[in-house]
């Protein structure tokens, strides 16, 4: 594994130039609702980039976070990325595989999204949570939400609950504490550069886009706001400079973190394309959640 690291530091992995001809620009669906989109208080740490894009300089360093996203409509708020808990060190991280714990365990000053809701009260409370994957950093704030309904993927949901290999750090225990889920599929049309989409109120104003590779049923929030569309990313990738220069995440941790490669990869050119009309915001990138804090 080291040698593969090294590999992809000195020689990232290329574009696939004839997949970025391929790729097609369907469009965004018409329609006149808009939501608001913010995200909840967040402190941030420095982290090396080499650890976030292949093949970036090994001295930068950039803010990261864990970030949960508020999405007002007239019908419905709802959570995007509900992903950290009270007590998360003692709850959920002594059970992630050891030699990940130091690369990926925030600080204990880390906001849990429960304290997040306190510190930035909404006038609705939420309807429901819609995570963009079913990782620890992106559900695990659901321990501290009793009830409050989530819907995902029905692919993704058949992984975590029927999977022989399920993600760890409380994922189950989230999902399974008596809390509807709600599932769905990508039954919709292709929407910007992405293959698949379902159109969450049926008004174009907030669609779920396929962004499959990280998990089996990664997916994208693209939401129509008065000042310009955005992505709510996940963790398809993890910074925009990935998005922007077109690479992969490293290595380590990217092959235990990453559950297709290939397909994460792909996915990460079709945002490499779409950026040029939407606002991608990776999940953890705390530069690109920027104006959305407040």
């Amino acid at each position: 594994m080291s040698a593969l690291a090294m590999r992809g530091a000195i020689r990232p992995r290329p574009p696939d130039r004839r997949l970025i001809d391929a790729i097609e620009d369907a469009g965004f669906p018409d329609g006149e609702v808009t939501v608001r989109v913010r995200a909840l208080p967040q402190v941030a740490r420095r982290v090396p980039i080499a650890g976030l894009v292949e093949g970036a300089p090994a001295f930068r360093r950039l803010p990261s976070a864990m970030t949960t996203f508020v999405v007002e409509h007239p019908e419905a708020t709802f959570l995007v990325d509900p992903g950290f808990c009270r007590d998360a060190h003692q709850r959920v991280l002594p059970e992630l595989p050891t030699i990940l714990r130091p690369l990926i365990t925030p600080p204990r000053s880390t906001i849990s999204t429960a304290e997040g809701l306190e510190l930035r009260p909404l006038r609705r409370a939420p309807d429901f949570a819609l995570p963009t994957h079913a990782h620890w950093d992106h559900v695990c704030g659901l321990l501290d939400l009793p009830g409050l309904p989530v819907w995902l993927p029905r692919v993704e949901r058949e992984w975590v609950l029927s999977g022989t290999h399920p993600p760890v750090g409380g994922v189950r225990g989230a999902l399974t504490d008596g809390r509807p889920i709600l599932d769905y599929g990508l039954d919709g049309p292709p929407v910007s550069t992405f293959t698949a989409s379902h159109d969450l109120f049926g008004d174009g104003s907030v669609v779920i886009v396929d962004l499959a590779g990280h998990t089996p049923g990664s997916v994208g929030v693209l939401a129509r706001t008065a000042s310009g569309r955005i992505l709510l990313a996940g963790d398809a990738a993890w910074h925009a400079e990935q998005v922007d220069r077109l690479r992969q995440k490293p290595s380590i941790p990217g092959e235990f973190v990453d559950h297709d490669r290939d397909a994460t990869f792909a996915t990460l050119h079709r945002l490499h394309l779409a950026r040029h009309t939407v606002r991608v915001v990776p999940t953890h990138d705390h530069d690109a959640v920027g104006a959305l804090c407040g």
